[in-house]
């Protein structure tokens, strides 16, 4: 089967060089097969941090940059119809709970499972939970070789919608990804412990085979510390105000490709 991958940016901040980064690798892993894809998702299912002017500013930046995906782009916003009806096959498989928990209610990433037998009723300001047996997940990551995750031990039963009515970022991207036929994810390494729950939740909603998965090496700025939007991180529209051009902020970039 011809590559199928996805650019998928979060419209919450500027375009930075963590993001071209991982734009070069997906590209080249499209552009080095035979008939291979890119498809281009704007992730706005956080409503209350997503922003127009955020989106408008990374289509320029990719157009400017010349990263032209081969379908039109999707926007997650749009595709709520397609996430309920995702959650009704789970709701008639009885893995679905309603969770009144807050994050602050509890430690670390993993949750303990406070609503699990509870039987709330679903509604305003509750969120929802998916749940998770102790199924233990192996996959071969491009780079990174041989994994092995638990998800119910790493994040307990998966949040996919929070009590603000948002789909999770975890819920909305495995159900796109098998509805959008990517056979082949390539991320930062920094999203790897993320994997093993959506291969888990992929089976649970009946995709027989997942994608392939690839992660790279990230941006730092510090040995600790990966390139951050949040923190206004070498914006790529802040080098192109000091006369950049999109060739010698690929050329910068490209040995970085590890």
């Amino acid at each position: 089967m011809p590559v199928v991958t996805r650019f998928a940016p979060a419209p919450t901040g500027y375009l930075h060089l963590g993001h071209v980064l991982n734009a070069l690798h997906v590209w080249d892993a499209a552009r080095s097969e035979p008939g291979g894809r890119v498809l281009l998702r704007i992730e706005d299912h956080d409503r209350q941090r997503s922003r127009k002017t955020y989106e408008d500013a990374i289509l320029d930046d990719l157009s400017w940059l010349a990263f032209t995906a081969d379908e039109p782009l999707v926007r997650q916003s749009e595709r709520y119809a397609i996430y309920e009806d995702a959650l009704a096959s789970l709701r008639r498989r009885g893995l679905v709970y309603a969770c009144s928990c807050a994050r602050s209610d509890f430690e670390g990433q993993r949750y303990p499972g406070t609503c699990r037998n509870k039987h709330l009723r679903e509604g305003p300001g509750m969120a929802l939970r998916i749940r998770f047996d102790d199924t233990i997940v192996r996959f071969v990551d491009r780079r990174l070789g041989p994994q092995t995750q638990q998800p119910s031990d790493q994040c307990g039963d998966l949040l996919v919608r929070d009590r603000e009515g948002n789909w999770t970022y975890q819920f909305a991207v495995t159900v796109d990804d098998w509805v959008q036929h990517v056979n082949l994810v390539v991320r930062g390494e920094d999203l790897l412990d993320s994997t093993g729950r959506q291969i888990l939740l992929a089976r649970l909603l009946g995709r027989p085979d997942p994608p392939a998965f690839l992660h790279h090496a990230l941006l730092m700025k510090s040995p600790t510390q990966k390139l951050s939007k949040s923190d206004g991180d070498t914006g790529v529209r802040d080098l192109r105000a000091k006369g950049w051009t999109a060739e010698q902020v690929i050329s910068s970039l490209a040995q970085l490709r590890v």
